[in-house]
């Protein structure tokens, strides 16, 4: 009986070892920027009330991404102390945004990861903002970022603020504002990688990209962009021949060194970027989708390259690029790769799978739901399922694989845009107005197979 005893705390030992392995989601799309955290634990049924651990009110506005480490959750958002405009669902075209006039805070939150508690809150910087938004934006829609040790708030049209685990800011990094593209705002996140932390700032007024000591603050080194506005969050590729920092662009997307000195660029892109990179199968996948746009392209990118990669006319890939779909790229959403397929979700409620490794279509445009038309959260996924959260609050679970089929649908009731994080066996999702920590309230059936043979 003892023996049985130990040889199932053994189990247990080891299947929580392995279901904890990714406790923390340290970035927009977490580790790797790939959207994918195996572990049975994790849920795939939930409502505002079913499988919530807790759900904690979130003052403000901001469609950053939650991030954890550790036994900390952190999240952004500013106050507007009128709250005259909240952000809107659905696609909106054109028309110059206004600045608002009253006075704005923006916040940084740390979240207890057991109560959902707020533990602190700590106010990066107070005024009339000095420039504008668009509809569906918010002025603390950058994601930010934590080695564990740091955590970096980034508000584009302020700068970078460095804070400690427990709150201190230990250091600023001013810029701004700067104009975007009809007042509509910033949204890139930044990455950090080793001892640095890179932010692209693309702008009507400037465009560059930065490296920064993430210990000091101190300039590493900026590299000017001849770019307009754009809204992807840089990927960094370590490869198998060298680390190189991607940067999607309207008029190129780049690729830099560490030391910021150009290696690779192609055009072809639609006329907003949004998606955010990312890789697997030793490729890096690079996507934009502007709806207005006939050249809404995904493009997969070979190891090594350099110089102009760019596709002559005709031309569906070459010696760097591994495939090229020229319909295919999503406006909002950033795609994922799941096993062996490429997924797109499709901002206007489609969903779309190809072969991961050749652009094959394996099946095309697959609508949802009805009525289920609006998208702007990237979808995740693990244990054999896909994720889409849409902007009413509704996230339809979809069955990875060749074959598309709807498997069921989880409403929180609440307008979301913000990409959730994945931790610990918890799904943490923000909605307009909170925070939710959901979690399966059953032990994994892989968990309780292997417990009943061990009672057996």
């Amino acid at each position: 009986m003892r023996a049985k005893f130990i040889l199932a705390l053994l189990l247990v030992t080891i299947i929580v070892a392995e279901t904890t392995a990714n406790d923390n989601w340290p970035q927009f799309r977490g580790p790797h920027s790939l959207g994918v955290a195996e572990d049975p634990a994790l849920p795939d049924r939930w409502s505002a009330t079913e499988n919530v651990a807790w759900k904690t009110d979130i003052p403000g506005s901001g469609w950053s991404s939650p991030v954890v480490w550790g036994d900390r959750i952190f999240v952004t958002s500013v106050i507007s102390s009128t709250d005259k405009e909240a952000p809107k669902k659905g696609l909106y075209f054109g028309g110059e945004r206004k600045a608002p006039d009253d006075v704005h805070s923006w916040m940084v939150y740390c979240i207890d990861w057991k109560t959902g508690k707020i533990l602190w809150e700590k106010e990066a910087h107070k005024s009339v903002p000095e420039s504008s938004r668009h509809l569906k934006n918010t002025f603390a829609s950058e994601t930010p970022v934590t080695d564990g040790e740091r955590l970096y708030a980034y508000f584009g049209n302020l700068g970078l603020f460095c804070y400690d685990m427990k709150g201190k800011l230990l250091w600023t990094k001013r810029w701004g504002p700067f104009k975007t593209r009809y007042g509509w705002g910033t949204a890139a996140s930044p990455v950090l990688h080793k001892d640095r932390i890179y932010i692209v700032c693309d702008t009507d007024d400037q465009s560059f990209i930065v490296a920064l000591n993430k210990k000091t603050g101190e300039q590493v080194w900026r590299v000017d962009r001849e770019e307009g506005s754009n809204w992807a969050t840089p990927f960094v590729w370590e490869n198998d021949q060298r680390t190189e920092i991607i940067t999607p662009g309207t008029k190129k997307v780049r690729s830099y060194s560490l030391d910021g000195k150009p290696l690779w660029e192609f055009t072809g892109m639609s006329s907003i970027s949004i998606p955010t990179p990312f890789s697997r199968f030793g490729m890096v996948y690079i996507s934009s989708g502007y709806v207005g746009d006939k050249l809404r392209p995904v493009y997969a990118i070979k190891s090594g390259a350099s110089g102009d990669i760019s596709l002559k006319e005709g031309e569906t890939g070459n010696k760097y690029i591994a495939w090229f779909q020229p319909q295919a790229g999503p406006y909002n959403p950033s795609p994922i790769v799941y096993g062996d397929y490429y997924y797109t979700l499709l901002d206007r409620g489609f969903f779309t799978c190809h072969d991961a490794k050749t652009g094959r279509e394996i099946y095309g445009k697959q609508r949802i739901e009805a009525g289920a038309g609006a998208f702007t959260s990237s979808p995740w996924a693990y244990n054999g399922k896909i994720f889409c959260l849409s902007e009413d609050g509704d996230t339809f679970v979809i069955q990875a694989g060749p074959e598309y089929k709807l498997l069921g649908k989880n409403s929180l009731g609440e307008m979301c845009m913000a990409t959730p994080a994945i931790a610990r066996g918890s799904l943490i999702i923000r909605t307009a107005s909170k925070l939710y920590r959901i979690t399966s309230s059953k032990p994994s059936t892989a968990i309780s197979r292997q417990l009943s043979a061990i009672r057996l």
